[in-house]
């Protein structure tokens, strides 16, 4: 009977240990350098030296090797994010027998982040491509979430004999934004990103991607974003930030969906409504962008090989949301062949 206390002071600290960790004040201490010294991440950190517009460049990079002979699947992160937040889809990967391949990108994680480099797709493409060599890895499955997408997209394009599938979860560049909206330039954004708040962070991806709600496993993938802006190479980041962002609006691959010759998988959380540059719309443009619920048919209209896959009710990250819910249609995307693939394989 004396057990009963303790174990419901335990309990009492533990939750109030959970909910100091979802609160921003929480994280007044934390810190990180340029390239997240300290942070750790969920599998053993690799690095190669790529040699990039003049520079030897450090990538980090993780990578869990398949079973057998399994194809490696390459998971392309978000600009918000890097290969950490990957974990359980990984984990999940690994189990079936996969191996999985996630790089952070120049600029992001913790790779170097340059600001005298030309930031583009095809760079970030080139230097994948370059890893991917150094790792004897000749084909892969190329899965991209948020600007992943739009990199994993520009990736298979160029590098359509090493590519072997595309999987698009929630990509950004579902439309040219710079149709609808005005351009920031660089330095814009630059002052912009230099007064960055930690409660502007928790506070955009809660509207965002989470729908209103924010708990623990939200907040330990916005952490190393808290701890850069408090730390003491921000306004470093914040440059490279800028330049990111310019890629975004600057280098749109959607016009090109018509030219994939691959399968082609768009999983989408139909309640996102994530669309770089909102507030910056032209005026006169009526158009709604982000809405998530609507740009699968518009895409398929664009190429009507590409398959949609629509989870109601999810928003951005639908691999942290709800991953129970995410895991059975990103299999059936990794085994999808196309319909000409599946014909020749059947005349055999």
């Amino acid at each position: 009977m004396k057990a009963w206390p303790i174990m419901l002071l335990a309990l009492f600290f533990t939750l109030a240990t959970h909910a100091q960790r979802t609160n921003v004040d929480d994280y007044e201490q934390l810190k990180y350098d340029a390239t997240l010294t300290g942070k750790p991440y969920p599998f053993e950190v690799h690095r190669v030296t790529i040699s990039s517009q003049g520079n030897d460049l450090s990538m980090a990079y993780m990578y869990l090797p398949p079973k057998d002979d399994f194809p490696v699947v390459t998971l392309f992160h978000g600009k918000n994010f890097n290969g950490a937040y990957w974990q359980t889809t990984a984990n999940w990967l690994s189990d079936q027998g996969y191996g999985v391949l996630m790089p952070d990108q120049i600029g992001f994680g913790k790779s170097d982040k340059p600001t005298d480099y030309q930031y583009s797709f095809a760079a970030l493409a080139n230097n994948t491509k370059t890893l991917l060599d150094k790792l004897n890895i000749n084909k892969t499955i190329v899965v991209g979430h948020s600007m992943g997408g739009m990199l994993a997209t520009r990736f298979s394009l160029m590098y359509g004999k090493t590519a072997q599938r595309l999987v698009l979860v929630n990509p950004i560049g579902l439309e040219n934004y710079l149709i609808y909206e005005n351009y920031p330039d660089v330095n814009t954004t630059y002052r912009s990103e230099l007064k960055k708040m930690p409660e502007d962070i928790v506070n955009y991806q809660k509207k965002n991607y989470y729908d209103g709600k924010w708990n623990e496993r939200y907040a330990e993938h916005a952490e190393f974003l808290i701890g850069w802006v408090q730390g003491p190479d921000w306004p470093i980041l914040a440059k490279v930030s800028a330049l990111t962002y310019d890629m975004l609006l600057t280098q749109p691959v959607i016009e090109e969906f018509k030219y994939l010759d691959l399968p082609v998988t768009l999983i989408l959380g139909t309640r996102d409504r994530t669309a770089p540059g909102r507030d910056l719309k032209k005026s006169g443009i009526e158009r709604e962008l982000g809405r998530y619920d609507k740009l699968g048919q518009q895409i398929k209209q664009r190429n009507q090989a590409v398959t949609v896959v629509e989870l109601e009710g999810l928003g951005h990250l639908p691999h942290i949301e709800d991953f129970d819910r995410f895991k059975s249609p990103f299999l059936e995307a990794i085994v999808r062949k196309t319909q000409q693939a599946t014909e020749l394989q059947s005349s055999d």
